[in-house]
C-alpha cells in the first residue's frame, strides 16, 4: 500500500464535505500539475492518505482511501489530466498542524514541508505512522 496527502482549501471541498460523500466517494478533480498528475496515475484501489485543509487551518484533518484508480477528468477541456475517486475512512482525533509537522526533525523531509504547494504528494510508511501517532490515531 501506498500513502498520499491530498490538498484541499476547505472553502472549496472540506473534510466535512468528503465525510457526506459517504461510501460512494467523490472524485479528486481539477489537478492540473504533471508531478501532482503522475502522483495520481500511481495510486492503487486501497491506497490511503491524509486529507490536508491547505489556506484555512493548515492542518492533516483525516484519512481517505482510493476507492477507483486513475481516470479521465471531465473538467479538463485538454484531455491532458485524470483523477482518481476517494472516500472518507476516518477524522484525526486531533487535527496536525503544518505548524507541528515542521517543528517534528523526523519530518524535514517530508515533501509537504519541503514542497508544500503541491497539492498531491507522497507520504512514507514512516511519516504516515509519525503524523497519525501527532493526531491521536490508533
Amino acid at each position: 500500500m501506498a500513502y498520499w496527502l491530498y490538498k484541499s482549501e476547505p472553502a472549496t471541498w472540506s473534510w466535512d464535505d468528503q465525510v457526506a460523500a459517504g461510501e460512494a466517494g467523490t472524485h479528486w478533480s481539477g489537478v492540473r500539475n504533471h508531478l501532482a498528475k503522475k502522483h495520481l496515475q500511481a495510486m492503487e484501489v486501497g491506497d490511503q492518505g491524509f486529507f490536508y485543509h491547505s489556506n484555512d487551518g493548515k492542518a492533516v484533518i483525516g484519512i481517505v482511501q482510493v476507492i477507483r484508480p486513475y481516470y479521465p477528468d471531465d473538467s479538463d477541456p485538454t484531455g491532458r489530466f485524470g483523477m482518481v475517486d476517494l472516500k472518507a475512512v476516518a477524522a484525526l482525533p486531533k487535527p496536525v498542524t503544518l505548524e507541528a509537522i515542521k517543528a517534528e526533525p523526523r519530518l524535514k523531509d517530508m515533501v509537504l514541508v519541503n514542497n508544500s504547494r503541491l497539492s498531491v504528494q507522497p507520504v512514507t510508511a514512516g511519516e504516515w505512522a509519525l503524523v497519525r501517532a501527532m493526531g491521536g490515531a490508533a
